[in-house]
């Protein structure tokens, strides 16, 4: 019984992850979700595709039930799952990333917990787990990305928060003298030497 309550509840977890990431895109124009946001290229849609890409090799490569979708062998990654390509479109990442879902959660529904799988690229000893672990791993994946997409997201027009309905309307002047008195705070703590 508790196994059951543990992979409900991990799972609609992962599901509540998985639209706060979707979110982060919505109304932002192709450039906005595209472009790169921090020195190391990172940017929305290649977060989104990068956990679609997580999601399909830890729930089908690990539990030998291969993706649907192809999928480069992990051994020649190169970080092109970090990014959208000119030919790629939103739409398509998107429904990688919901077809994945779909992948992912038959193999959660069909699999107990304790379920043997492996993990090949990760190290010695411990590329032999389970489906709970990998769930955990997963799901840390997944708010790790969506923690990134939510910062990422209010740099580009200040919205923030998890989902849609919990949104509150932006105050300019209430976040800027909020900001003032984080930077005073840490003046004082640290002064700035010349």
């Amino acid at each position: 019984m508790i196994d059951e309550f543990a992979k409900d509840d991990l799972r609609k977890r992962l599901r509540r992850n998985r639209e706060a990431l979707l979110w982060k895109l919505d109304g932002l124009s192709e450039y906005d979700t595209r472009r790169p946001l921090t020195v190391t290229g990172t940017n929305l849609l290649g977060l989104v595709k990068h956990v679609a890409s997580v999601e399909a090799r830890y729930f089908g490569e690990v539990f030998d039930r291969p993706s649907p979708e192809p999928l480069p062998r992990w051994q020649d990654h190169d970080g092109s799952d970090l990014w959208a390509t000119e030919n790629e479109t939103r739409d398509q990442i998107i429904g990688f990333y919901r077809r994945t879902w779909e992948h992912s959660d038959a193999t959660i529904n069909e699999l107990p917990l304790d379920a043997p799988g492996h993990v090949p690229w990760w190290p010695e000893p411990s590329p032999n787990t389970n489906l709970f672990a990998v769930m955990v791993h997963v799901l840390s994946e997944s708010v790790r990305h969506a923690g990134h997409a939510d910062i990422l997201r209010e740099g580009l027009d200040g919205r923030t928060g998890l989902r849609a309905e919990h949104e509150q309307r932006i105050d300019e002047e209430a976040r800027a003298a909020h900001c003032a008195k984080i930077e005073q705070a840490a003046r004082s703590a640290a002064p700035i030497r010349a």
